[in-house]
């Protein structure tokens, strides 16, 4: 194993030493940068050609590497590390790469020029899947999936999700436009590309456990999807019915699945059956999906496996390893079984007559050099190339075949191998069959549309699967267009079936096999048509004559005739009596052999069946033999018809009745008519007729079919009616007698109502007496708690006005006195003057002046007096007489207010009453007795509310008198 760093180069070679045959690896690509760091690759992806493949490290340089060239070129920068590629695109020079950044770039890499940059996601770019055209694309992230148009670089469309369910990838299917998207939750949706169009949605397995698909792959087809995840257990789908056909379980080593990557096969027709599945131990396995045999692995513990690019061509497997390394492997020298050499490259001579047959033959090989597997010394072993004489014969260009093969080569091979390979079976088949592969010809079969006569196939030969059900309805159709004959004959479809189940994926093909069949191994069969090809059984019972008359003798002891016992060898073209594998090694004879090979085939599987066949002596025994599979070896059975081949005697030798190999025309199909057309046609106007009536039977019948339906739909009906009525009339007795039950509980709840009315209303009058009676004795206490009080207020008023006339009373008595001290003090004066008027004044006018100043004086005090006792008095008077005319006024107020308060509690306790009777006559009587208690409750709360609101009223009433009266001014004032 070579191991080449590419370091800071931008160009150079991938190995400078051609790697060694048959080493897995052919070179591992390593890059250090500066100080010896190693930088690790993280994405790759293969071109169409499956030559050249992208690899992108962490840094953000992408390279080309060309296997075919052993060239490697730095084509970009990015600046970033990449986490998608995609190298498939319409335009080869152009890629795809997803950053880190969350946005797409499109390069080319021979000009290194950025020629798109597509923005949208908001998450980082998980896988890049390219349209089978190139022209579309579909991006994915963990939140959303775009799909893109690569001549515009526009996004189409766009799928968004809920964020609890993640998108696990979103991809193309091979040869369709159909988008498979898979899904966290394990769902997964087909859609139609152009209208995003829900096509359809395989099941959620419900049994088992769950597998929380990771990882998944699709064959080159599209029909085959491998699906994996958290488990060893690998789920097999087949999208064209939408099931899933296989669970495959894994080694106890594999815990997880990573990736799942399908192996192409140039001979699987898209089919492939080798499935690489990397697990979380970094070890890749390969298995056969159909036998579930483990082949071959890569990687290992110590150097495992991230991720792997598988090529289209199925060459070449390049991984990156978990140091950051890529390992390019060789798929053809990881596996024996893939490693075989086509058969035209290897020559084989065998002892006895195969040596004296091969002792002229002149070995062709190819200019390659023939791969074998390596010896223990290393050195490996070529094989020259030997070119054949200038002057070759006839015979040799006759044996020549297509592709470089030849027949006589092909024979020697086979007859010592006793089979061709199974990878290249169908390559020697198409060559020594010489197909046409005329594709205008088949279309304009094809474009008739089915046969008439193989519309209800399904019906006489039902087949499980309806792809093969569809496929020989198709073929058989299209031999039925091609010639007349083949859509009478009744046994055609059981020679045309291993051919539709061999061939199922090339349909052209495969009518093109049973054609050449038909023209060359069933040669004189339809002469005696609809009869069996007695000529052709003739010919085997004389050959079985010739070689076991013993044989022959008990055969037609037992009555038995070559009619059962060849015929249904030769109907079934041997499917009914052999398996795949012992059919499929039988024709390889068959094919490489005259026409005659067949027919020698018959008589030496009956011979080789010959002890078995002496046992029997019932008819239904042979038939049953005939049918069957049965105890044989079929390796003798092929010895058995070369001998019969080379000993049995020209007189009666099948050659000498059939001619040589004739294949196909390249332009055009052949005309065939060897059959007696009159018998044909007339047939196939007898058929027509009788399909004519049948479909007049059938319209008649199917008339009567609709008449007695209608007939038998109304009898139906009408019984249904009478069944009907009848039940109504029991359920009208029914409810009748239900009414009447009904009635009679209404009476008795009736009864018992009206008994509870009564109740009620004896109970309502006693509580509405009760409640007035109550109300009543509240209104008379409420009076006379007023009138105590206004008598409370009166005798306060009165005390009030004693009280003030006491205070006047003594403010006249404190008036008296002082006037009594100014009397005296005036006395006092006046006595000061009589006692100066005698000490200084002697005369009589001084006497005269004296005695009527004093005179005077006591004149003018007793006025003075008697006018102050006057205006005490009256002012005392006036002011006690206005404030009892003030309390009377009060009072009268006062008893008017208590006649219209008396009034009010008159007008409210009768509208209380009334109230009240509107209330107990509304209450639902069936309410019970709970009700009237709630209700009689919340009247008695409205009612001290009532209660309240006039005790508060009157209470204003009250202050506001009391107030007027404490504003009266004071008598001492």
């Amino acid at each position: 194993m070579e191991v080449t760093d590419i370091g800071n180069k931008e160009e150079g070679k991938v190995w400078h030493r051609k790697p060694t045959p048959g080493k897995g690896v052919l070179v591992t690509v390593v890059r250090t940068a500066q100080q010896a760091k190693t930088v690790r690759f993280l994405h790759v992806a293969f071109d169409t050609t499956g030559d050249t493949f992208l690899a992108g490290d962490h840094h953000g340089n992408i390279y080309v590497f060309d296997i075919s060239r052993n060239r490697f070129r730095l084509v970009q920068k990015t600046g970033q590390a990449c986490t998608a590629l995609a190298f498939s695109l319409r335009r080869t020079t152009e890629f795809l790469v997803a950053l880190a950044d969350n946005t797409i770039k499109c390069f080319d890499k021979d000009t290194k020029q950025l020629v798109s940059w597509m923005r949208g996601h908001e998450g980082a770019v998980s896988s890049i899947s390219v349209h089978s055209s190139g022209r579309y694309a579909i991006s994915t992230s963990l939140d959303t999936a775009q799909l893109w148009d690569l001549d515009t670089f526009q996004r189409k469309r766009k799928l968004n999700i809920k964020q609890s369910v993640g998108i696990q990838r979103v991809f193309f299917l091979p040869l369709s436009n159909t988008i498979l998207s898979c899904f966290s939750d394990d769902s997964i949706f087909a859609w139609e590309s152009d209208t995003l169009f829900c096509k359809y949605q395989l099941p959620v397995p419900d049994c088992g456990p769950k597998i929380s698909y990771k990882a998944f792959a699709v064959t080159r087809d599209g029909k085959s999807l491998a699906a994996g995840g958290r488990s060893n257990l690998l789920h097999l789908w087949c999208l064209d019915s939408r099931q899933l056909v296989r669970v495959i379980q894994m080694p106890t080593q594999v815990r997880t699945v990573r990736q799942l990557e399908f192996l192409p096969d140039s001979f699987d027709g898209g089919a492939s059956q080798t499935l690489g599945v990397l697990s979380q131990d970094g070890m890749m396995r390969f298995i056969n999906i159909h036998t579930c045999k483990l082949l071959f692995h890569m990687g290992s513990h110590d150097n495992a496996i991230t991720t792997v690019a598988v090529s289209p061509n199925g060459r070449h497997v390049a991984a990156i390893m978990d140091n950051g390394s890529i390992n390019v492997y060789s798929v053809q020298s990881l596996t024996q079984e893939l490693n075989k050499p086509p058969p035209s490259q290897v020559a084989v001579v065998s002892g006895g007559d195969a040596d004296q047959e091969l002792s002229n033959l002149k070995v062709k090989v190819r200019s390659e050099v023939v791969q074998r597997p390596a010896k223990s010394s290393g050195r490996r072993t070529q094989v020259k190339i030997l070119r054949p004489p200038a002057g070759s014969t006839a015979e040799d260009k006759e044996n020549e075949l297509p592709a470089g093969l030849n027949k006589k080569r092909l024979v020697a091979l086979l007859k010592a191998f006793g089979e061709y390979p199974a990878k290249y079976r169908m390559f020697v088949w198409r060559s020594l069959l010489c197909l046409p592969e005329n594709h205008a010809s088949y279309s304009s079969l094809t474009d008739k549309g089915l046969h008439s006569a193989y519309l209800t196939l399904h019906d006489k030969y039902p087949i499980k699967s309806h792809k093969l059900q569809r496929g020989l309805q198709r073929v058989l159709s299209a031999l039925a267009h091609w010639a007349a004959i083949f859509g009478e004959v009744e046994y055609l479809p059981l020679i045309a079936f291993p051919f539709v189940k061999l061939f199922q994926n090339n349909p052209m093909l495969c009518f093109e096999v049973v054609a050449t069949v038909i023209v060359n191994w069933c040669q004189h069969w339809f002469e005696y048509f609809p009869n069996p090809p007695l000529n052709i059984l003739s010919m085997a019972e004389n050959v079985l004559a010739h070689h076991d008359k013993e044989l022959l003798q008990h055969l037609v002891d037992c009555g038995i005739t070559s009619q059962l016992y060849v015929w249904p060898l030769l109907e079934t073209l041997f499917s009914e009596v052999l398996t795949r594998d012992e059919w499929l090694r039988v024709f390889d004879s068959i094919f490489s052999n005259h026409p005659s090979f067949l027919l020698m085939a018959c008589v030496a599987y009956i011979i080789c069946c010959r002890e078995p066949l002496l046992l029997c002596s019932q008819k239904q025994d042979f038939e049953y033999f005939f049918h069957h599979r049965n105890n044989l070896d079929v390796t003798a059975m092929i010895k058995e018809a070369y001998r019969l081949m080379g000993s049995t005697p020209a007189d009666i030798h099948p050659r000498t009745m059939l001619s040589d190999f004739t294949p196909l025309t390249k332009d055009q199909y052949p005309v065939f008519n060897q059959y007696p057309e009159f018998i044909v046609e007339y047939q196939s106007r007898e058929r027509e007729k009788i399909r004519l009536q049948e479909m007049e039977y059938l319209r008649e019948r199917q008339e009567v079919s609709a008449l007695r339906a209608d007939f038998v739909r109304r009898q139906a009906e009408e019984e249904a009616c009478y069944a009907q009525q009848e039940l109504l009339q029991k359920a009208e007795e029914q409810r009748r007698n239900i009414l009447a039950q009904e009635e009679e509980k209404l009476t008795q709840q009736r009864a018992k109502l009206a008994a509870m009315k009564r109740e009620l209303k004896v109970k309502e009058i006693q509580l509405l007496d009760a409640t007035r009676s109550r109300f009543f004795k509240n209104q008379q206490d409420l009076k006379a708690s007023q009138i105590q009080e206004l008598e409370q207020e009166i005798s306060r008023k009165m005390d009030l006005r004693e009280r003030e006339t006491a205070a006047a009373v003594q403010d006249l008595e404190v008036r008296q006195m002082e006037l009594e001290a100014q009397r005296k003090r005036l006395e006092q004066v006046r006595r000061m003057l009589n006692y100066q008027s005698h000490s200084h004044s002697n005369t009589d006018f001084g006497k005269g002046n004296f005695l009527s100043l004093h005179t005077h004086t006591q004149a003018l005090e007793e006025s003075l007096a008697e006018a102050c006792q006057l205006g005490l008095e009256s002012d005392w008077q006036r002011e006690v007489a206005e404030r009892l005319q003030q309390v009377d006024a009060e009072q009268e107020r006062k008893r008017e207010r208590l006649a219209e308060l008396h009034r009010r509690t008159l007008y409210l306790s009768n509208l209380f009453s009334c109230v009240l009777l509107f209330f107990f006559l509304s209450v639902s009587l069936d309410r019970g007795r709970a009700q009237l208690d709630s209700s009689e409750r919340e009247l008695l709360k409205e009612i001290r509310e009532l209660r309240q609101k006039l005790a508060a009223r009157a209470k204003e009433g009250s202050s506001a008198s009391s107030q007027s009266v404490h504003t009266l001014p004071s008598v001492s004032q």
